[in-house]
């Protein structure tokens, strides 16, 4: 009785955790100005909230884990623990108050991947969703007035991942996600991390409407094309041949846009300003100089800075980076090649699943849009405790998942639309009912079946 009590407190728990990671994910992009600002923004309190969340999920992982996803997620289980000796090490490598903060918010970081466990149940991450639509959603209303622009897309990046199944939703459905997504791109062009997040998987559509004409073999291409394009540019990069990110060398003209500065003033930006460049070049000159390249730096410390050094050693004595916009380059920094191959891995496992043993085309897209987030992990996609992250790990538990995967389009069209209307869910509920009924009688009927002696 008491498992089974704890099952259900944790069933009916699990669903606010998306409720909070969103207001935790633009707590800090508040205006100034605000009443309670401060105290919204309060690191104790969201150290707290954030270790509750990480254990529901644990818990949420013994009660709502489908077994048959076990030996295809082990690299998930790998990574979270060569996460943790790199959390191990890090109390040994903290010396200052700011190590030892550094180490508590990357340990939340770090251990978020066992979110992607409970996204393996399609059920859970359903219930998710149905909250933050129900909840979240509307207090956008509230949060866009108080917020900086260039968070909107912070707030709504479920509805990125909701726009894959934009044609299994109803015509009201379709036009709220069009509606978050536009606001998001005439919000604050500037933000070129969300314009991508929201544009890419509007243009992944392209694969539902034509399906008929796209062979697997097409899809693996692209994906396969997503995990070695970046490599190669990193390598031409590094060997001085050819740098993606010097755009002046190959486009000409200026190319601005309206952003929003770190005070949320309205700026103009010029949007092919080469702003990673010099990230790489620290992160990596910082890792060969340290010699900590293989393993890391742990999750304590940063990467050494010039760029930003002056501003750093005033607030931690250190010419030192803790945590950079380019989500690989903090893997990097704070777990190796090591752990750079191992999270890649885990990208790769989770896209070639969805991609190459799906039965939903909603899946297989789904595989091509988590390829592109190792992509644009290079580029930017940072790794801290967001909702931006969490999002991320949802979309990857759903590509490991057996049971999602084996969905057809139109079981998937159903479970997208619960999400937005409860009758659908009621139904959903209703099919499964009858289906287990079915199993049963038939199992009945065949153990009643006299044996033939010999």
């Amino acid at each position: 009785m008491s498992s089974t009590v704890n099952k259900q407190i944790v069933r009916q728990t699990i669903p606010v955790t998306i409720f909070l990671i969103t207001i935790y994910s633009v707590v800090i992009y508040i205006k100034g100005g605000v009443p309670l600002a401060s105290a919204m923004n309060n690191t104790t309190l969201w150290w707290g909230i954030s270790a509750i969340i990480l254990i529901l999920f644990l818990l949420s992982k013994y009660f709502f884990f489908d077994k048959i996803n076990e030996n295809k997620m082990r690299i998930i289980w790998i990574y979270l623990i060569w996460n943790a000796i790199c959390i191990v090490r890090g109390m040994f490598v903290a010396e200052i108050y700011w190590d030892w903060k550094a180490l508590i918010g990357n340990t939340m970081t770090l251990m978020l991947p066992i979110v992607a466990y409970s996204a393996t149940n399609k059920v859970i991450v359903q219930s998710l969703l149905v909250f933050y639509v129900k909840y979240a959603l509307p207090l956008f209303l509230l949060f866009a007035v108080i917020i900086r622009t260039d968070a909107y897309g912070f707030y709504l990046i479920p509805v990125s991942f909701l726009l894959l199944f934009l044609p299994a939703l109803t015509k009201r459905q379709r036009i709220i996600l069009l509606v978050c997504t536009a606001v998001v791109f005439l919000a604050d062009l500037g933000a070129r991390s969300n314009v991508l997040k929201f544009g890419v998987p509007i243009l992944i559509l392209g694969v539902y409407y034509t399906r008929e004409l796209i062979s697997v073999k097409l899809l693996e291409a692209v994906r396969l094309a997503l995990f070695i394009i970046p490599v190669t540019l990193f390598v031409l990069g590094v060997t001085g041949t050819f740098n993606i990110f010097k755009t002046d060398d190959y486009v000409k003209g200026d190319y601005t846009a309206t952003g929003t500065d770190m005070q949320g003033n309205k700026v103009e930006e010029n949007i092919m300003a080469d702003t990673r460049t010099f990230i790489y070049e620290e992160v990596l000159n910082s890792a060969i100089d340290n010699n900590y390249w293989l393993f890391g730096r742990t999750p304590a410390r940063g990467n050494d800075t010039d760029w930003f050094g002056a501003r750093n050693f005033a607030i931690t004595g250190r010419y030192e980076r803790l945590e950079n916009e380019i989500g690989l380059a903090n893997v990097f920094t704070w777990t190796g090649v090591v752990g750079t191959i191992l999270y890649s891995i885990l990208f790769f496992q989770a896209s070639f699943l969805a991609v190459n043993r799906s039965k939903n085309i909603y899946a297989k897209m789904l595989g091509i849009y988590v390829a592109f987030r190792w992509l644009f992990s290079w580029v930017e996609d940072g790794n801290n405790f967001s909702l931006n992250y969490f999002m991320l790990m949802i979309m990857i538990g759903l590509c490991f998942s057996h049971s999602f995967r084996h969905m057809t389009n139109n079981e998937v069209a159903f479970w997208v639309r619960g999400i937005f209307d409860a009758r659908y869910v009621r139904f959903q509920n209703y099919l499964i009912i009858k289906r287990k009924n079915n199993e049963k009688s038939a199992s009945g009927r065949s153990t009643d079946v006299p044996q033939q002696k010999s």
